[in-house]
């Protein structure tokens, strides 16, 4: 996609980290239960035993660039990817166990335009919202892969003149059944439907001032304030920016935000996939905690084979997302697609 590209093009330009930054998130070597020495990441109280390459993928299947995470009611994990180029099955989902143990795939029809992956809990249901730019639509399919709609770009917003200026990477959804949706490859406006996906109205738009946005690429309802309001990874712009749920600029965050791509929280800490090498915690007023697994910048690594990638460093994190307990799942963007699991020690 040229959107795509050209985004990325100018983060690949902005990924010379100062080795100091590598002081923020020092890790040092822990044993498991095998003998096996592994990385640890953190400080204090947010501590995190690196797992990569968790979960045992099957014969047949092969990642592509790993796009979309969510932990379900029952604990099931489900990664969401591109398909590996030598991959037997082209299924875009894939489903694991807490031990990750694999559960079952779906799929075929989002292969190499898997992105966004929203887990939304509808009564005693759960549903998934999720965007596909490289078909330019967005979709709410069951957890088991059942489409139930698809969505392009709206009508009703004037923006738009080809139906591939579209390119919606990731959704939000509010506790009154509205969502967003974050077209962040595309003209970076953010449509807002009802829980009927009525369309309600459009916002944002490329810009830097306040309330415009440069590749909205994720977003989410944050609850942990006074009101809920909608949170954006504002990426190209290199901040967060809050909205409230009817589309008003309230406030930007730009300290310790490089490339944000998402979110996700647990209790009162919010962790922030940032494209460029870790993984950042935010308190409740969104003051840092601690960066996680900082490595070097993406530009030279993320189509490497992963026995190039460091243990204990991250390369491109895309989509993170707390499980049950607390530990985070983080996906990247590199061509051999990576899943780790920092598993909470502290």
């Amino acid at each position: 996609m040229k959107n795509k590209t050209v985004t990325r093009r100018k983060f690949l330009q902005k990924t010379g980290l100062a080795a100091a930054a590598f002081s923020a998130a020092p890790y040092i070597l822990a044993q498991d239960k095998a003998g096996t020495r592994l990385p640890v990441v953190g400080s204090g109280e947010h501590q995190y035993e690196v797992i990569h390459d968790w979960g045992e993928l099957p014969a047949g299947h092969s990642y592509g660039n790993t796009h979309g995470v969510a932990v379900d009611a029952q604990g099931f994990i489900h990664i969401k990817h591109t398909v590996g180029k030598d991959a037997k099955i082209d299924d875009a989902v894939v489903v694991f166990d807490a031990d990750g143990k694999f559960v079952r795939s779906w799929g075929r029809q989002y292969k190499g335009g898997a992105h966004g992956l929203h887990l939304s809990k509808e009564g005693k249901d759960e549903f998934f919202y999720l965007c596909d730019p490289k078909r330019h639509l967005f979709a709410k399919t069951t957890l088991d892969g059942k489409e139930l709609w698809r969505k392009w770009a709206p009508e009703q917003c004037n923006g738009y003149t080809m139906p591939d200026e579209f390119n919606p990477t990731n959704i939000a959804i509010a506790a009154n059944g509205d969502f967003y949706v974050a077209d962040g490859y595309g003209k970076s406006f953010i449509h807002q439907y009802d829980r009927d996906a009525k369309y309600i109205r459009s916002f944002g738009g490329k810009g830097k001032e306040a309330g415009k946005t440069d590749c909205p690429h994720g977003l989410m309802v944050d609850a942990r304030g006074t009101e809920p309001l909608l949170v954006v990874a504002d990426r190209s712009n290199r901040r967060l920016q809050y909205f409230t749920l009817a589309g008003q600029h309230v406030s930007f965050v730009t300290n310790e935000m490089h490339a944000p791509c998402h979110f996700h929280t647990f209790g009162e800490v919010m962790v922030v996939p940032d494209l460029e090498s870790r993984v950042t915690l935010l308190d409740k007023n969104n003051q840092l905690i601690v960066h996680l697994g900082q490595g070097p910048g993406y530009g030279g690594l993320r189509d490497k084979p992963r026995d190039r990638f460091t243990p204990g460093q991250f390369v491109a994190p895309h989509s993170s997302y707390f499980d049950h307990a607390g530990n985070i799942f983080v996906v990247e963007w590199v061509e051999v697609g990576r899943v780790t699991k920092l598993r909470k020690i502290a």
